[in-house]
């Protein structure tokens, strides 16, 4: 369907108060991020009633408008070029809007410029990872054996798809310094050098860094032994966030600071060199010893926690995910997610998650089966499809939010289906499409039981959608 993206983006300015309010603008894959100068100014109901729009909050400093996956892009293009504004990122906007946000905001911001742009590498990476762990699986396919031991051509193809896979998680800390170092105002080419030289080969593999500290093999730490009064730990840190995270913070400090005192004339000779032996004594001595400790406590407190109650575990994350993504806080999940694969060699959260997307998509499907209004069941339907496959926004804000029982239904499903999964311990073994095709980068032993916990979280919120509307009179649905 086509649809006049210069009048739609003529209407979106008028409901905003007019071109003069709009600072700054950018989208991610379903949103409009604008800074405002006077949020009071806006007609969320003129909004409401465009054509694309399926919803609008303001949060993080910044107003935003859920248009949807493609859709969002061509908005955004015809808005540029009727304001004639630059383009601009998401950090730039969210620059703008910084004023207006508090402490924890402000964190979670972070968190968010950092992964967002590395997120389809990550997503790629956990894909291919449950094609060959489905490969490798015994049993999954054929009775006491896997693929590979039924097909033993089928090796050299396990090999390469392996190799794809794990180069993302093999070299994160390169992929996280590259964003982070642009993310803190420092040099990216730095941000990889020193992501790289915390993966060097010449380290041990953080793999093994648990077997070396218990002696296990024969293996033991190696050091640096600097000028007989130094020891530092020759230890890698594969799969880690935090050290990286921090590095790249302390890296950019530096070398702003040495920017800016540096004359010009030797500025290349200086600053890059400085920055990253200095940089990475620290990385090496204190950043990264210091930060794999503190990861290791926040994934032991949250294993903790879901092995002590899990019942309370999976319903708390059920029922609070889903708000969090409407507040953005949602992204620190991520950095959870891949501390417990590197420490635990799973993540139990991100299965959660795929329960509230499925459970969201499910109650706007209810939606849809039960409206009469062409324009709602047109909505509902392809948010239904776009919450299936992990991306829930038009889903919450354009259905299940406007009439509320559908997204309270949802939540209800997500919860149980979390709670399901909680209890049976089903894990990830990495990160991947976050809907119908997430049972690919489960742990294949535990595949049928997670696929039993998506059924619970599509048919709960989508009987319970449709049980409420039989009660509840609103006009346009089959029974009022």
């Amino acid at each position: 369907m086509s649809h006049d993206y210069p009048n739609i983006a003529r209407e979106l300015l008028q409901g905003l108060g007019g071109a003069e309010n709009l600072e700054q603008a950018a989208h991610c894959v379903t949103r409009l991020r604008l800074a405002l100068k006077d949020p009071s100014r806006v007609d969320k109901a003129a909004l409401s009633r465009i054509d694309l729009v399926k919803g609008s909050f303001f949060t993080g400093g910044l107003f935003q408008i859920v248009i949807g996956p493609g859709e969002v892009e061509r908005v955004y293009a015809a808005l540029r070029e009727i304001t004639g504004m630059a383009a601009a990122t998401i950090a730039d906007v969210k620059q703008k809007g910084a004023g207006k946000t508090n402490a924890m905001q402000r964190l979670v911001r972070v968190f968010s410029d950092v992964f967002m742009p590395i997120l389809p590498a990550l997503i790629i990476a956990g894909l291919l990872m449950g094609v060959n762990n489905l490969m490798g699986a015994k049993g999954m396919f054929i009775a006491d054996k896997t693929l590979l031991e039924a097909y033993p051509s089928l090796d050299g193809v396990w090999s390469l798809i392996n190799l794809m896979a794990n180069t993302a998680f093999v070299f994160l800390p390169a992929l996280v310094g590259w964003s982070a170092a642009k993310r803190f105002g420092g040099s990216e080419i730095l941000g990889i050098v020193l992501g790289l030289m915390l993966v060097h080969p010449d380290l041990l593999n953080a793999w093994n860094y648990g077997k070396a500290v218990a002696g296990l093999d024969g293996q033991s730490l190696p050091y640096f032994d600097i000028f007989g009064w130094l020891r530092i730990e020759k230890v890698g840190y594969q799969g880690q966030i935090l050290p990286i995270l921090m590095a790249a913070y302390v890296m950019s400090v530096i070398e702003k600071w040495l920017r800016a005192r540096v004359p010009n004339a030797i500025q290349l000779l200086v600053v890059p060199i400085t920055t990253i032996v200095v940089t990475g004594v620290l990385a090496l001595a204190i950043i990264g010893p210091v930060t794999r400790h503190l990861g290791i406590l926040i994934t032991e407190g949250v294993v903790m926690l879901f092995n002590v109650a899990p019942v309370l575990g999976g319903a708390i994350f059920g029922l609070l995910y889903a708000p969090l993504v409407i507040t953005g806080m949602h992204h620190m999940f991520l950095a959870v997610d891949l501390q417990l694969i590197a420490t635990q060699g799973g993540t139990f959260i991100w299965p959660m998650i795929v329960m509230s997307n499925l459970a969201q998509g499910s109650a706007a499907l209810a939606v849809f089966y039960m409206s009469r209004n062409a324009r709602e069941r047109s909505m509902a339907s392809t948010s239904a499809i776009s919450a299936y496959f992990g991306i829930t926004e038009p889903a919450m804000f354009g259905v299940n939010l406007r009439y509320k029982f559908p997204f309270y239904a949802a939540l209800i499903g997500s919860a149980l289906g979390s709670i399901f999964l909680s209890l049976n311990k089903i894990q990830a073994s990495a990160i991947g499409v976050g809907g119908l095709p997430g049972f690919i980068s489960i742990i294949p032993q535990y595949i049928p039981t997670f696929i039993v916990g998506m059924v619970i979280a599509m048919v709960v919120p989508f009987l319970l959608t449709c049980g409420l509307s039989m009660k509840i009179i609103r006009p346009g649905y089959r029974v009022a």
